[in-house]
């Protein structure tokens, strides 16, 4: 089978368990069809609705990323949360909020210690280490590898068992590493309505207030889940990773931390 728009490589498709056939790209992918937060937009106020707007219109310039950094991350991101689910135009771009942050000199109020800052970690530091571990497998820069060989090597930082870039590792946390660029790849996913469609999140509640606040009832604007079943792509090993818990612990993270140089 294949996709309608010829960009689209099929291998990357999701796929149906019972047919192991590719699942072709939807409008709004998800459990939750025809829903619609944008819809409700009307019972928002102004100031959330001029927010929102900002979201789903034309993304910012980029004011920090050069083209070839914005192009690194926004592949390095494809893998981190995949949208081949979605046709082209309903794909949410990640990289222009993340950008904008990084601009503004954005950040969580705090910085662990085995981090550097997150301009660091984004202009230099974490694309220098993607690139030299793509090097030590497979002898070439990030960006050129097939899917695959990327999904490959992003997994050995996602295991905390990277081969190269020893010297980059002594300064950053490679367990933190990939929940800092995950948390930016997840906060930009799901700041934006067409998520909020997809996870039949029911926006804003603001001033209309939620009403059915038991027994997990959707409220009259809802829609109801419709569950399907899909696998990962062909060429992809997102689903053969069955737990990186151990990220998540702080005794975890220090026992694997690299020692630092004296």
């Amino acid at each position: 089978m294949k996709p309608p728009d010829s960009n689209i490589d099929p291998e990357l498709l999701p796929r149906s368990p019972a047919t192991a056939e590719p699942l072709l790209p939807l409008s709004q992918p998800g459990y939750y069809p025809g829903y619609s937060t944008l819809r409700q937009q009307k019972f928002w106020d102004a100031a959330t609705r001029k927010l929102i707007a900002e979201r789903v219109g034309a993304p910012p310039p980029l004011r920090f990323f050069t083209e070839e950094q914005a192009r690194f991350w926004e592949t390095v991101f494809d893998h981190l949360l995949p949208q081949n689910d979605r046709i082209p135009e309903r794909r949410i771009p990640l990289i222009p909020p993340l950008d904008q942050r990084l601009h503004e000199n954005r950040t969580v109020g705090y910085r662990f210690e085995d981090m550097p800052h997150d301009r660091d970690v984004y202009a230099s530091l974490g694309l220098e280490a993607i690139n030299h571990e793509a090097h030590e497998h497979y002898g070439h820069d990030f960006l050129t590898l097939p899917w695959l060989e990327q999904d490959l090597v992003l997994r050995t930082i996602h295991d905390g068992a990277p081969r190269a870039a020893k010297s980059i590792w002594a300064k950053m946390s490679v367990h933190r590493f990939w929940q800092f660029i995950m948390q930016d790849a997840i906060d930009a996913y799901y700041a934006h309505p067409w998520s909020w469609d997809e996870i039949g999140f029911g926006g804003p509640a603001y001033p209309r207030a939620y009403t059915r606040l038991e027994r997990g009832e959707p409220e009259p604007w809802e829609v109801e889940e419709q569950r399907y079943d899909w696998d990962a792509p062909h060429i992809a090993v997102s689903d053969e990773v069955h737990d990186a818990s151990h990220h998540h612990t702080e005794s975890e993270q220090h026992r694997h931390k690299p020692a630092r140089s004296a």
